[in-house]
Protein backbone atom coordinates (compact mmCIF):
# COMPACT_ATOMS: atom_id res chain seq x y z
CA UNK A 1 0.00 0.00 0.00
CA UNK A 2 1.41 3.37 -0.98
CA UNK A 3 1.70 5.92 1.78
CA UNK A 4 1.20 9.57 0.86
CA UNK A 5 3.55 12.11 2.35
CA UNK A 6 1.79 15.36 3.02
CA UNK A 7 4.48 17.24 4.93
CA UNK A 8 5.55 20.32 3.02
CA UNK A 9 8.84 22.03 3.67
CA UNK A 10 8.66 25.47 5.18
CA UNK A 11 9.61 28.20 2.78
CA UNK A 12 8.05 26.43 -0.23
CA UNK A 13 7.33 28.87 -3.02
CA UNK A 14 3.56 28.68 -2.60
CA UNK A 15 3.74 30.13 0.93
CA UNK A 16 4.03 33.71 -0.23
CA UNK A 17 3.16 36.46 2.16
CA UNK A 18 2.14 38.63 -0.75
CA UNK A 19 -0.43 36.04 -1.78
CA UNK A 20 -1.88 36.00 1.73
CA UNK A 21 -0.44 32.66 2.87
CA UNK A 22 0.72 32.23 6.44
CA UNK A 23 4.06 30.67 7.27
CA UNK A 24 4.35 26.98 8.10
CA UNK A 25 2.98 26.01 11.47
CA UNK A 26 1.31 29.36 12.11
CA UNK A 27 -1.92 27.65 13.09
CA UNK A 28 -0.20 25.23 15.43
CA UNK A 29 -1.16 25.74 19.01
CA UNK A 30 -4.22 27.76 18.01
CA UNK A 31 -6.69 28.53 20.72
CA UNK A 32 -9.68 26.28 21.25
CA UNK A 33 -12.36 26.64 18.63
CA UNK A 34 -14.48 29.73 19.13
CA UNK A 35 -18.12 29.22 20.12
CA UNK A 36 -19.37 30.16 16.63
CA UNK A 37 -17.42 27.37 14.92
CA UNK A 38 -19.42 24.32 13.84
CA UNK A 39 -18.42 21.17 15.71
CA UNK A 40 -19.62 17.59 16.08
CA UNK A 41 -20.92 16.07 19.31
CA UNK A 42 -23.10 12.99 19.83
CA UNK A 43 -23.84 12.61 16.15
CA UNK A 44 -25.02 16.21 15.70
CA UNK A 45 -23.59 19.50 14.49
CA UNK A 46 -23.42 22.21 17.14
CA UNK A 47 -22.72 25.92 17.16
CA UNK A 48 -22.05 26.70 20.77
CA UNK A 49 -24.67 24.77 22.74
CA UNK A 50 -27.25 24.78 19.94
CA UNK A 51 -27.83 22.00 17.42
CA UNK A 52 -27.11 23.17 13.88
CA UNK A 53 -29.21 21.72 11.06
CA UNK A 54 -29.48 23.48 7.76
CA UNK A 55 -30.77 23.77 4.24
CA UNK A 56 -27.95 25.06 2.08
CA UNK A 57 -27.02 25.18 -1.58
CA UNK A 58 -24.14 24.71 -3.97
CA UNK A 59 -22.64 28.01 -5.11
CA UNK A 60 -19.38 26.82 -6.63
CA UNK A 61 -18.69 30.09 -8.48
CA UNK A 62 -18.82 32.29 -5.37
CA UNK A 63 -15.08 33.10 -5.32
CA UNK A 64 -15.14 34.09 -9.00
CA UNK A 65 -18.20 36.28 -8.46
CA UNK A 66 -16.46 37.92 -5.50
CA UNK A 67 -13.42 38.87 -7.56
CA UNK A 68 -12.78 42.13 -9.41
CA UNK A 69 -11.41 40.46 -12.53
CA UNK A 70 -12.96 38.50 -15.38
CA UNK A 71 -16.26 36.98 -14.31
CA UNK A 72 -16.40 39.02 -11.12
CA UNK A 73 -19.55 40.86 -10.12
CA UNK A 74 -19.68 42.01 -6.51
CA UNK A 75 -22.99 43.77 -7.00
CA UNK A 76 -24.55 40.49 -8.12
CA UNK A 77 -22.88 38.68 -5.23
CA UNK A 78 -24.51 41.05 -2.76
CA UNK A 79 -27.92 40.51 -4.38
CA UNK A 80 -27.44 36.75 -4.31
CA UNK A 81 -26.47 36.71 -0.65
CA UNK A 82 -29.45 38.93 0.21
CA UNK A 83 -31.83 36.56 -1.58
CA UNK A 84 -30.24 33.47 -0.09
CA UNK A 85 -30.59 34.88 3.42
CA UNK A 86 -34.20 35.92 2.86
CA UNK A 87 -34.93 32.37 1.70
CA UNK A 88 -33.36 30.90 4.85
CA UNK A 89 -30.28 29.49 3.14
CA UNK A 90 -27.20 30.10 5.30
CA UNK A 91 -24.77 27.40 4.13
CA UNK A 92 -22.93 27.56 0.78
CA UNK A 93 -20.71 24.94 -0.81
CA UNK A 94 -18.04 26.79 -2.79
CA UNK A 95 -15.12 25.82 -5.03
CA UNK A 96 -11.86 27.41 -3.86
CA UNK A 97 -10.80 27.67 -7.51
CA UNK A 98 -10.10 25.85 -10.75
CA UNK A 99 -6.77 24.44 -11.90
CA UNK A 100 -4.81 24.27 -15.14
CA UNK A 101 -4.93 25.65 -18.63
CA UNK A 102 -7.74 28.01 -19.59
CA UNK A 103 -9.71 27.70 -22.81
CA UNK A 104 -10.25 23.93 -22.66
CA UNK A 105 -13.68 22.51 -23.57
CA UNK A 106 -16.06 22.12 -20.61
CA UNK A 107 -13.68 23.96 -18.26
CA UNK A 108 -14.49 26.89 -16.02
CA UNK A 109 -12.76 30.25 -16.36
CA UNK A 110 -10.91 31.98 -14.86
CA UNK A 111 -8.81 29.44 -12.96
CA UNK A 112 -7.11 29.93 -9.61
CA UNK A 113 -4.01 27.73 -9.88
CA UNK A 114 -2.26 28.10 -13.23
CA UNK A 115 0.75 25.91 -12.30
CA UNK A 116 1.70 24.05 -9.11
CA UNK A 117 1.71 26.65 -6.35
CA UNK A 118 1.20 29.54 -8.80
CA UNK A 119 -2.00 31.38 -7.97
CA UNK A 120 -4.21 33.91 -9.70
CA UNK A 121 -4.36 36.54 -6.98
CA UNK A 122 -7.59 37.98 -8.37
CA UNK A 123 -9.45 34.76 -7.50
CA UNK A 124 -7.79 34.55 -4.09
CA UNK A 125 -9.00 38.10 -3.49
CA UNK A 126 -12.49 37.03 -4.56
CA UNK A 127 -12.42 34.12 -2.13
CA UNK A 128 -11.30 36.41 0.69
CA UNK A 129 -14.02 38.91 -0.17
CA UNK A 130 -16.71 36.22 -0.28
CA UNK A 131 -15.67 34.82 3.10
CA UNK A 132 -15.59 38.31 4.64
CA UNK A 133 -19.12 38.94 3.36
CA UNK A 134 -20.31 35.62 4.80
CA UNK A 135 -18.79 36.53 8.16
CA UNK A 136 -20.72 39.81 8.18
CA UNK A 137 -23.96 37.95 7.51
CA UNK A 138 -23.45 35.04 9.91
CA UNK A 139 -23.43 32.55 7.03
CA UNK A 140 -21.29 29.41 6.62
CA UNK A 141 -19.28 27.93 3.76
CA UNK A 142 -17.90 24.52 2.88
CA UNK A 143 -14.82 25.07 0.70
CA UNK A 144 -13.82 22.25 -1.64
CA UNK A 145 -10.21 22.14 -2.77
CA UNK A 146 -10.03 19.72 -5.71
CA UNK A 147 -12.28 17.93 -8.20
CA UNK A 148 -12.35 14.43 -9.63
CA UNK A 149 -14.06 15.85 -12.72
CA UNK A 150 -12.73 17.88 -15.60
CA UNK A 151 -14.86 21.00 -15.32
CA UNK A 152 -12.48 22.70 -12.88
CA UNK A 153 -9.24 20.91 -13.80
CA UNK A 154 -8.84 18.64 -10.82
CA UNK A 155 -7.37 15.13 -11.08
CA UNK A 156 -6.38 15.46 -14.73
CA UNK A 157 -4.50 18.71 -14.21
CA UNK A 158 -2.50 17.29 -11.30
CA UNK A 159 -1.56 14.24 -13.39
CA UNK A 160 -0.31 16.51 -16.16
CA UNK A 161 1.67 18.60 -13.69
CA UNK A 162 3.18 15.39 -12.30
CA UNK A 163 4.50 14.47 -15.74
CA UNK A 164 1.89 11.88 -16.75
CA UNK A 165 1.29 13.54 -20.14
CA UNK A 166 -1.79 15.11 -21.69
CA UNK A 167 -4.93 13.73 -20.08
CA UNK A 168 -8.22 12.95 -21.84
CA UNK A 169 -10.99 15.53 -21.96
CA UNK A 170 -14.45 13.94 -21.88
CA UNK A 171 -15.79 16.52 -24.35
CA UNK A 172 -13.30 15.17 -26.90
CA UNK A 173 -12.38 11.66 -25.77
CA UNK A 174 -15.51 10.55 -23.89
CA UNK A 175 -16.02 9.68 -20.24
CA UNK A 176 -14.85 6.03 -20.36
CA UNK A 177 -11.39 7.16 -21.51
CA UNK A 178 -11.37 9.98 -18.97
CA UNK A 179 -12.36 7.78 -16.03
CA UNK A 180 -9.80 5.11 -16.91
CA UNK A 181 -7.08 7.76 -17.03
CA UNK A 182 -8.18 9.31 -13.72
CA UNK A 183 -7.76 5.95 -11.97
CA UNK A 184 -4.02 6.72 -12.05
CA UNK A 185 -4.34 9.84 -9.88
CA UNK A 186 -4.46 8.27 -6.41
CA UNK A 187 -1.53 5.94 -7.16
CA UNK A 188 0.63 8.75 -8.55
CA UNK A 189 2.56 10.02 -5.53
CA UNK A 190 3.69 13.19 -7.30
CA UNK A 191 0.15 14.15 -8.38
CA UNK A 192 -1.37 13.57 -4.95
CA UNK A 193 1.50 15.40 -3.24
CA UNK A 194 0.82 18.47 -5.42
CA UNK A 195 -2.88 18.33 -4.56
CA UNK A 196 -2.15 18.00 -0.85
CA UNK A 197 0.30 20.89 -0.99
CA UNK A 198 -2.42 23.04 -2.55
CA UNK A 199 -4.89 22.04 0.19
CA UNK A 200 -2.39 22.98 2.87
CA UNK A 201 -1.57 26.28 1.15
CA UNK A 202 -5.19 27.39 1.07
CA UNK A 203 -6.02 26.16 4.58
CA UNK A 204 -3.05 28.16 5.88
CA UNK A 205 -4.16 31.34 4.18
CA UNK A 206 -4.90 34.69 5.86
CA UNK A 207 -7.90 36.67 4.67
CA UNK A 208 -6.79 40.12 3.50
CA UNK A 209 -10.21 41.68 4.24
CA UNK A 210 -10.61 40.42 7.80
CA UNK A 211 -6.88 40.30 8.61
CA UNK A 212 -7.13 36.93 10.28
CA UNK A 213 -6.30 33.37 9.20
CA UNK A 214 -8.97 31.19 7.67
CA UNK A 215 -8.31 28.96 10.67
CA UNK A 216 -10.05 31.63 12.76
CA UNK A 217 -12.99 32.36 10.44
CA UNK A 218 -16.46 31.77 11.89
CA UNK A 219 -17.82 31.66 8.32
CA UNK A 220 -15.97 28.43 7.54
CA UNK A 221 -17.93 25.29 8.41
CA UNK A 222 -15.64 22.75 6.79
CA UNK A 223 -12.77 22.24 4.41
CA UNK A 224 -13.45 19.58 1.81
CA UNK A 225 -10.89 17.33 0.13
CA UNK A 226 -12.49 17.34 -3.33
CA UNK A 227 -15.70 17.38 -5.28
CA UNK A 228 -16.80 13.78 -5.76
CA UNK A 229 -13.40 12.14 -5.21
CA UNK A 230 -13.26 8.63 -6.65
CA UNK A 231 -10.77 5.82 -7.00
CA UNK A 232 -12.06 5.24 -10.56
CA UNK A 233 -10.89 1.61 -10.30
CA UNK A 234 -12.05 -1.35 -8.23
CA UNK A 235 -8.76 -3.14 -7.50
CA UNK A 236 -7.58 -3.28 -3.91
CA UNK A 237 -4.38 -1.29 -4.51
CA UNK A 238 -6.20 1.67 -6.05
CA UNK A 239 -8.94 1.67 -3.43
CA UNK A 240 -6.37 1.59 -0.62
CA UNK A 241 -4.44 4.46 -2.24
CA UNK A 242 -7.71 6.40 -2.59
CA UNK A 243 -8.41 6.09 1.14
CA UNK A 244 -4.81 7.11 1.91
CA UNK A 245 -5.14 10.23 -0.29
CA UNK A 246 -8.36 11.35 1.42
CA UNK A 247 -7.02 10.83 4.93
CA UNK A 248 -3.59 12.32 4.22
CA UNK A 249 -5.21 15.45 2.77
CA UNK A 250 -7.40 15.79 5.86
CA UNK A 251 -4.34 15.49 8.11
CA UNK A 252 -2.50 18.13 6.13
CA UNK A 253 -5.44 20.53 6.45
CA UNK A 254 -5.80 19.94 10.17
CA UNK A 255 -2.07 20.52 10.67
CA UNK A 256 -2.57 24.18 9.71
CA UNK A 257 -6.20 24.58 10.77
CA UNK A 258 -7.09 22.51 13.83
CA UNK A 259 -10.25 24.55 14.48
CA UNK A 260 -12.42 23.54 11.54
CA UNK A 261 -13.93 20.31 10.36
CA UNK A 262 -12.79 18.37 7.28
CA UNK A 263 -15.15 16.47 4.98
CA UNK A 264 -14.62 14.32 1.89
CA UNK A 265 -17.01 15.49 -0.87
CA UNK A 266 -17.97 11.87 -1.58
CA UNK A 267 -21.01 10.76 -3.55
CA UNK A 268 -21.42 7.87 -1.13
CA UNK A 269 -21.16 4.26 -2.22
CA UNK A 270 -21.74 5.43 -5.80
CA UNK A 271 -18.38 7.21 -5.62
CA UNK A 272 -16.56 4.38 -3.83
CA UNK A 273 -16.74 1.72 -6.54
CA UNK A 274 -19.95 0.46 -4.89
CA UNK A 275 -17.86 -0.66 -1.92
CA UNK A 276 -19.65 0.31 1.28
CA UNK A 277 -16.70 -0.87 3.36
CA UNK A 278 -14.49 1.63 1.54
CA UNK A 279 -16.91 4.51 2.16
CA UNK A 280 -17.25 3.49 5.79
CA UNK A 281 -13.46 3.21 6.28
CA UNK A 282 -12.89 6.71 4.96
CA UNK A 283 -15.70 8.35 6.91
CA UNK A 284 -14.96 6.56 10.16
CA UNK A 285 -11.38 7.88 10.10
CA UNK A 286 -10.78 10.38 12.92
CA UNK A 287 -9.47 12.94 10.41
CA UNK A 288 -12.91 13.07 8.75
CA UNK A 289 -15.54 14.77 10.87
CA UNK A 290 -18.81 13.75 9.20
CA UNK A 291 -20.34 11.69 6.43
CA UNK A 292 -21.08 12.95 2.94
CA UNK A 293 -23.24 11.67 0.11
CA UNK A 294 -24.62 13.02 -3.17
CA UNK A 295 -27.77 11.99 -4.98
CA UNK A 296 -28.78 12.38 -8.65
CA UNK A 297 -32.02 10.58 -9.62
CA UNK A 298 -31.84 11.49 -13.32
CA UNK A 299 -28.09 11.03 -13.78
CA UNK A 300 -28.32 7.64 -12.05
CA UNK A 301 -31.27 6.54 -14.24
CA UNK A 302 -33.84 6.38 -11.45
CA UNK A 303 -36.08 8.59 -13.59
CA UNK A 304 -36.19 9.35 -17.31
CA UNK A 305 -36.65 12.63 -19.14
CA UNK A 306 -40.24 11.73 -20.02
CA UNK A 307 -41.12 10.69 -16.45
CA UNK A 308 -39.69 13.56 -14.40
CA UNK A 309 -43.07 14.71 -13.12
CA UNK A 310 -44.74 11.35 -12.53
CA UNK A 311 -41.81 9.31 -11.13
CA UNK A 312 -41.09 11.42 -8.06
CA UNK A 313 -42.40 8.75 -5.67
CA UNK A 314 -40.10 6.17 -7.23
CA UNK A 315 -37.16 8.58 -7.09
CA UNK A 316 -37.82 9.23 -3.43
CA UNK A 317 -38.06 5.51 -2.60
CA UNK A 318 -34.66 5.03 -4.22
CA UNK A 319 -33.40 8.07 -2.28
CA UNK A 320 -34.34 6.62 1.11
CA UNK A 321 -32.85 3.27 0.17
CA UNK A 322 -29.62 4.94 -0.89
CA UNK A 323 -29.32 7.09 2.23
CA UNK A 324 -30.11 4.33 4.75
CA UNK A 325 -26.82 2.36 4.82
CA UNK A 326 -24.81 5.59 4.95
CA UNK A 327 -26.92 6.80 7.87
CA UNK A 328 -26.49 3.50 9.69
CA UNK A 329 -22.71 3.68 9.31
CA UNK A 330 -22.49 7.26 10.57
CA UNK A 331 -24.97 6.66 13.38
CA UNK A 332 -22.76 3.82 14.61
CA UNK A 333 -19.70 6.08 14.33
CA UNK A 334 -21.40 8.94 16.19
CA UNK A 335 -21.06 11.32 13.24
CA UNK A 336 -23.59 13.46 11.34
CA UNK A 337 -24.49 12.81 7.69
CA UNK A 338 -24.92 15.53 5.06
CA UNK A 339 -26.66 15.27 1.69
CA UNK A 340 -24.51 17.94 0.09
CA UNK A 341 -25.59 17.50 -3.52
CA UNK A 342 -28.97 16.53 -4.86
CA UNK A 343 -30.45 17.72 -8.09
CA UNK A 344 -33.57 17.23 -10.16
CA UNK A 345 -34.05 18.60 -13.67
CA UNK A 346 -36.75 21.01 -14.74
CA UNK A 347 -39.85 19.55 -16.32
CA UNK A 348 -39.27 18.21 -19.85
CA UNK A 349 -35.51 18.78 -19.40
CA UNK A 350 -36.01 22.50 -19.98
CA UNK A 351 -33.29 24.86 -18.82
CA UNK A 352 -34.83 28.30 -19.26
CA UNK A 353 -35.30 30.38 -16.08
CA UNK A 354 -38.98 30.44 -15.20
CA UNK A 355 -39.77 27.14 -16.95
CA UNK A 356 -41.87 24.68 -14.90
CA UNK A 357 -40.37 22.80 -11.96
CA UNK A 358 -43.29 20.55 -10.95
CA UNK A 359 -41.19 17.40 -10.56
CA UNK A 360 -38.32 19.21 -8.85
CA UNK A 361 -40.62 20.92 -6.36
CA UNK A 362 -42.21 17.61 -5.40
CA UNK A 363 -38.83 15.91 -5.01
CA UNK A 364 -37.35 18.78 -3.01
CA UNK A 365 -40.37 18.74 -0.67
CA UNK A 366 -39.86 15.06 0.09
CA UNK A 367 -36.11 15.44 0.70
CA UNK A 368 -36.55 18.46 2.98
CA UNK A 369 -39.26 16.63 4.93
CA UNK A 370 -36.86 13.72 5.38
CA UNK A 371 -34.34 16.10 6.95
CA UNK A 372 -36.99 17.62 9.21
CA UNK A 373 -38.56 14.38 10.43
CA UNK A 374 -36.33 11.32 10.03
CA UNK A 375 -33.17 12.19 11.93
CA UNK A 376 -31.13 10.55 9.14
CA UNK A 377 -29.75 13.73 7.57
CA UNK A 378 -28.22 16.62 9.53
CA UNK A 379 -27.95 19.10 6.68
CA UNK A 380 -28.21 19.45 2.93
CA UNK A 381 -26.98 21.55 0.00
CA UNK A 382 -29.21 21.30 -3.04
CA UNK A 383 -27.66 21.68 -6.51
CA UNK A 384 -27.62 24.39 -7.18
CA UNK A 385 -28.00 28.15 -6.95
CA UNK A 386 -28.46 30.06 -10.23
CA UNK A 387 -30.05 33.07 -8.53
CA UNK A 388 -30.04 36.14 -10.75
CA UNK A 389 -27.94 34.51 -13.46
CA UNK A 390 -29.36 34.60 -16.99
CA UNK A 391 -27.97 31.86 -19.26
CA UNK A 392 -26.95 33.17 -22.67
CA UNK A 393 -26.17 29.79 -24.25
CA UNK A 394 -27.15 26.18 -23.68
CA UNK A 395 -23.57 25.44 -22.59
CA UNK A 396 -21.52 28.07 -20.79
CA UNK A 397 -19.38 30.36 -22.94
CA UNK A 398 -16.93 33.01 -21.70
CA UNK A 399 -18.21 35.32 -20.18
CA UNK A 400 -21.79 34.28 -19.75
CA UNK A 401 -23.46 34.62 -16.35
CA UNK A 402 -22.55 31.79 -14.01
CA UNK A 403 -25.31 29.43 -12.97
CA UNK A 404 -24.58 26.40 -10.84
CA UNK A 405 -24.58 24.05 -13.82
CA UNK A 406 -20.96 23.36 -14.83
CA UNK A 407 -19.75 24.38 -18.27
CA UNK A 408 -20.36 20.97 -19.84
CA UNK A 409 -24.04 20.84 -18.82
CA UNK A 410 -27.10 22.80 -20.03
CA UNK A 411 -27.15 26.07 -18.14
CA UNK A 412 -30.23 26.12 -15.92
CA UNK A 413 -31.16 22.44 -16.07
CA UNK A 414 -30.46 21.82 -12.37
CA UNK A 415 -30.20 25.44 -11.18
CA UNK A 416 -32.65 27.26 -8.92
CA UNK A 417 -33.17 30.81 -10.16
CA UNK A 418 -34.58 33.88 -8.42
CA UNK A 419 -37.63 33.53 -10.67
CA UNK A 420 -38.42 30.00 -9.38
CA UNK A 421 -40.99 31.27 -6.91
CA UNK A 422 -42.58 27.90 -6.10
CA UNK A 423 -39.21 26.30 -5.36
CA UNK A 424 -38.09 29.22 -3.18
CA UNK A 425 -41.38 29.02 -1.24
CA UNK A 426 -40.79 25.32 -0.56
CA UNK A 427 -37.26 26.06 0.64
CA UNK A 428 -38.48 28.82 3.00
CA UNK A 429 -41.16 26.56 4.48
CA UNK A 430 -38.69 23.70 4.87
CA UNK A 431 -36.12 25.86 6.65
CA UNK A 432 -38.77 26.98 9.11
CA UNK A 433 -39.86 23.37 9.72
CA UNK A 434 -36.29 22.19 10.29
CA UNK A 435 -35.54 25.05 12.68
CA UNK A 436 -38.67 24.19 14.73
CA UNK A 437 -37.34 20.71 15.43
Amino acid sequence: MKKILYAIACGAGAFLAGAGFSMCGSAQGAAEAAPEFVRVADGEFYIGDSVYRYVGTNFWYGAILGSEGRGGDRARLARELDLLQSTGIDNLRVLVGGDGEEGQPSHIMPVLQTAPGVYNDTILDGLDYLMAELEKRGMKAVLFLNNAWEWSGGYGTYLEWAGAGKQPNPAIDGYPAYMEAMSKFVTNDSATALAITHARNIAGRTNRYTGRPYAESPALMSWQVANEPRAFAGDSVTKAAFADYIIATARAIKSVDPNHMVSTGSEGIHGCEYDMDLWRKIHEAPEIDYGILHLWPYNWSWVRAETLTDSVDHAFEKTVAYISPHYEAMHAAGKPLVLEEFGYPRDSMSYAPGSPTTGRDAFYSRVFNLIATSGMINGCNFWGWGGYGVPAHENWQPWDDYTCDPAQEPQGLNSVFASDSTTLAIIRESVEAIKRK
